[in-house]
C-alpha cells in the first residue's frame, strides 16, 4: 500500500497510489510517500518514478553504520530501528528513508503506532511540514517520546517485582525469574533502538544536506542521551534486583535445610537408643527387666528435649 503526500501551498491532499502522478507538476508537489507492505510492482513503479533505488530487506537489517546511514549524490538513505513491544516479545523493526530534496519516502513493513500519530498531526496542521525532512524529525522525535514512555512503563514494572519480591515473595520462582528475563530483554532492545538513532541522527547532524534546519535535533540527541542513561540505570537495578532475589532464595532454601538438619538432629538420639535394644544379642540385660521398657522410652524422650533447648538457647530455633 502507497499514501502519497501532496502538499500545495498549506493544502495536503492524500492519494493512494502513485498512477495518478500525469506530470511532473504534480510529482514535484509530493512531500512524503509512505509505503507499507508494498509489493514489487510497487517498489519498482515508486524507483522509475523517482530515479531511485530501494536498498533491499536483508540490507536494511544490516548494524554497520554505512548500512543505516549513507548519502549519495542529492540523497541520504537511512534505517532506523522501531521498537516493536506486545507485552510477550519486543523487537526492533526496521524502517527505511530517503530523503531527495524535499522529498521523503518510507518504506516499512509493519504497521506502527508511530507513523498513525504522526499522519493525524500531519493531516491537522500541514503547514508546519514544509519538506519530507521535517515529517522525517517530527517521525523521529514522535518516536522518541515513544521510546522514553515504554521506558517509564518499564521502570514501574521493575518497582512493582522490587516490592513483590521484598514484600510478598511466596514461592513462585519462576515467575519472578521469567519476568526479570524479560525486562533485561525489552530494555536491551529499547538500548539497542536508542543507540541506533544516535548513530544516525549524530551522521545527519554533520551532513552538509538541510544546513539550515537543524534546530532539532541537537535537542533529540539530548533526549536519546538521556534516555540511554535511563536504560543504564534499568540495567543496574534489574541486575540488583537479580542478585538480591536469588539471595532470598537461597535463604528461603537455607531455611528448609535447617529444619531438615534439626530434625535429624532431634530424632537421632532416639534411633541410637532404639536401634540398641533392638540388636538380636542374646545377652541384653534390660530385655528381661520390668522397668526397661518405660526406662528407653524417658531416654527416648530425654534425647529428644535435649537438643531443642541447646537449640533454642543458642538462638538457632
Amino acid at each position: 500500500m502507497i499514501n502519497c503526500y501532496i502538499k500545495k501551498g498549506n493544502k495536503l491532499s492524500v492519494i493512494e497510489g502513485v498512477d495518478v502522478f500525469e506530470n511532473n507538476e504534480d510529482k514535484n508537489s509530493v512531500i512524503w510517500i509512505d509505503m507499507l507492505l508494498p509489493t514489487l510492482e510497487e517498489i519498482r513503479a515508486v524507483e522509475s518514478m523517482f530515479d531511485m533505488e530501494f536498498p533491499t530487506k536483508q540490507e536494511t537489517e544490516e548494524i554497520e553504520l554505512s548500512s543505516r546511514y549513507w548519502e549519495e549524490n542529492n540523497r541520504i538513505e537511512i534505517n532506523s530501528y522501531f521498537l516493536i513491544n506486545d507485552n510477550k516479545s519486543a523487537f526492533n523493526e526496521t524502517v527505511s528513508f530517503i530523503l531527495q530534496g524535499t522529498l521523503l519516502i518510507s518504506v516499512r513493513y509493519k504497521k506502527l503506532e508511530t507513523f498513525n500519530t504522526f499522519t493525524k498531526k500531519l493531516l491537522i496542521s500541514p503547514r508546519e511540514f514544509k519538506t519530507g525532512y521535517s515529517i522525517f524529525c517530527q517521525i523521529i522525535d514522535i518516536r522518541i517520546d515513544a521510546d522514553a514512555d515504554t521506558i517509564e512503563n518499564l521502570s514501574k514494572e521493575i518497582t512493582k517485582i522490587r516490592k513483590h519480591v521484598f514484600t510478598d515473595y511466596s514461592n513462585d520462582d519462576e515467575e519472578i525469574l521469567e519476568k526479570i528475563s524479560t525486562f533485561e530483554d525489552l530494555n536491551m532492545k529499547i538500548r539497542e533502538n536508542l543507540t541506533d538513532k544516535q548513530r544516525i541522527l549524530n551522521s545527519l547532524l554533520k551532513s552538509q544536506k538541510f544546513v539550515d534546519d537543524k534546530q532539532e535535533l541537537p535537542i533529540m540527541l539530548k533526549d536519546i542521551k538521556s534516555l540511554i542513561d535511563h536504560t543504564n540505570f534499568n540495567f543496574e537495578r534489574l541486575d540488583y534486583l537479580q542478585n538480591i532475589f536469588i539471595g532470598i532464595l537461597s535463604i528461603e532454601q537455607n531455611k528448609v535445610i535447617k529444619i531438615f538438619t534439626i530434625v535429624n538432629v532431634i530424632f537421632l538420639p532416639p534411633t541410637l537408643i532404639a536401634s540398641i535394644y533392638g540388636m538380636n544379642f542374646d545377652f541384653i540385660p534390660e530385655l528381661h527387666w520390668q522397668y526397661g521398657y518405660v526406662l528407653s522410652i524417658v531416654f527416648m524422650i530425654i534425647a529428644s528435649i535435649t537438643p531443642i533447648l541447646i537449640f533454642k538457647k543458642k538462638g538457632w530455633i
